[in-house]
């Protein structure tokens, strides 16, 4: 079983990498073009909002498609730890109190798949795998 298991890590990775960037990529669209929900405020394309859309929708494709894994992913954490600190834990030290457990885990997760890579299904691993070739 754990050679089973073993053998689908770089896949599932990849399933990974794409539904989060999936799912990241509408917080962008929300904010940038009201949808698949409306924003509750007016995007401003020159503001700290206007910057997170910005990075959700870009950001959010270049994990989905899996190209630039790595340094996005890190880029992306980064803009959740700071959307932590500046929107959450002024409220409360408490994750849970503060609203701020989703920016955390986001924070993470990219955290992760910064030093992970985008897995098999990537755009990324199919550069390498060109790159060796010509090599």
């Amino acid at each position: 079983m754990e050679n089973l298991l073993n053998s689908w890590r770089p896949r599932i990775l990849s399933v990974l990498r794409i539904v989060t960037g999936f799912l990241y990529l509408q917080h962008g669209t929300q904010k940038m073009f009201g949808f698949p929900a409306a924003q509750h405020n007016p995007y401003q394309l020159f503001s700290l909002l206007g910057a997170a859309g910005v990075l959700e929708v870009v950001g959010g494709t270049l994990i989905l498609i899996g190209l630039l894994t790595r340094p996005v992913a890190f880029l992306l954490s980064g803009e959740m730890a700071f959307a932590y600190f500046i929107a959450h834990a002024p409220r409360s030290f408490w994750p849970m109190l503060n609203g701020g457990e989703l920016a955390v885990m986001w924070c993470f997760l990219f955290l992760y798949l910064a030093f992970a890579g985008g897995g098999s299904w990537s755009l990324d691993n199919l550069y390498a795998g060109r790159q060796k070739g010509r090599a």
